[in-house]
């Protein structure tokens, strides 16, 4: 059975992303690919393709509704093909949905007019949250009604985001069976890609609620020590 799986990755096309991202054979490298990932993800952050709107709440769900759409499609897609070839497009599945959910916060925040306030800290907190509150639950720290987004060091970022590439890896061992699953299988995989996707935004509006407004010569941009997507 390992004999007629070797040429899959070579022979497998993905157009929707700019790289291949198969999923590792053994655990730590499934780890270190899912952590490289996310590093990916949260080291650019996008500009906006809107501007500050006088209702953003109404505009902000519209939005979150078609990324998540959008989402849902692209991962029921990657999952169409069964077995070892619904396998090998889990990774670039995580790597299209994060990229969507990615513009979706740059957007949430332009809309509250707050773009100068986004930095990779709040990105890493905006899409991960719902998935992982005990790695991220210091980013935030609350005082009363207001909270604050801690700026992490490079130590501590790159702690967070190797116990981030652990959850996310266990999550994926858990759900992956489904992709074994012709059909039935993918509409699960997109049905949580459009939840998950409502999560983020839903996070991201949450953090503009409660953390004050910063003034633009208040925020400093954090070094970027990794390449941009």
């Amino acid at each position: 059975m390992g004999s007629s799986t070797p040429g899959l990755d070579d022979r497998l096309s993905l157009t929707m992303a700019r790289t291949q991202h198969p999923v590792p054979a053994s655990a730590p490298a499934a780890e270190n690919e899912v952590t490289g990932l996310i590093e990916r993800i949260i080291a650019d952050v996008p500009m906006p393709r809107v501007e500050a709107a006088g209702d953003p709440a109404l505009v902000a769900d519209s939005m979150a509704r078609d990324a998540a759409r959008n989402a849902a499609l692209v991962s029921a897609s990657l999952a169409l093909p069964p077995g070892p070839l619904g396998m090998l497009t889990v990774l670039p599945d995580l790597f299209i949905i994060w990229k969507i959910q990615r513009q979706l916060v740059a957007d949430i925040f332009a809309l509250h007019g707050r773009t100068v306030e986004l930095t990779r800290t709040h990105m890493l907190y905006c899409l991960f949250r719902h998935m992982a509150s005990h790695v991220l639950r210091d980013v935030v720290v609350r005082a009363g009604q207001r909270a604050v987004v801690q700026q992490l060091s490079s130590h501590a970022l790159k702690s967070m985001l190797g116990s981030l590439g652990l959850t996310v890896t266990r999550r994926i061992a858990g759900t992956s069976a489904s992709r074994w699953v012709p059909l039935a299988g993918a509409a699960a995989v997109g049905a949580y890609a459009y939840w998950d996707t409502l999560q983020v935004a839903r996070t991201a509006r949450g953090v503009l609620a409660t953390t004050p407004r910063s003034r633009s010569d208040e925020v400093s941009p954090e070094p970027l020590s990794t390449p941009g997507v």
